[in-house]
């Protein structure tokens, strides 16, 4: 079992800026992906970023250029920074693990990009 804490989100004005940690306690293994999902409210849950063992990231499209994933190996922690956020950008933002075939979820933490 792996368990995921998310912290950091809260409210932002549209252009700023937030950084989501996740902290992976448990069974953790050498080749475990790690990443970002988010939900709005009506619709379904998205892929916002993953990250490997190795670094390799991955970006929706819709997020490119403004948010930058990275991981603390050594931590087994992973970060979301996001710049030049948007209202759109306002969803639950669920940190995710998958090992081999296992995938494991966060609570889920808020970000709300209103003025």
């Amino acid at each position: 079992q792996v368990q995921l804490v998310e912290s950091g989100g809260g409210l932002v004005q549209p252009g700023g800026s937030l950084r989501l940690s996740c902290a992976a306690s448990g069974s953790m293994f050498r080749n475990v992906v790690m990443g970002w999902y988010r939900q709005a409210p009506g619709k379904e849950r998205e892929l916002v970023a993953t990250i490997t063992s190795g670094g390799t990231t991955n970006y929706a499209d819709s997020v490119k250029g403004r948010c930058t994933i990275s991981r603390d190996s050594g931590k087994n922690t992973v970060y979301l920074q996001m710049d030049s956020l948007e209202p759109e950008d306002t969803a639950v933002y669920y940190c995710y693990a998958r090992i081999l075939t296992a995938q494991f979820w966060g609570q889920g933490t808020q970000v709300t990009v209103s003025s």
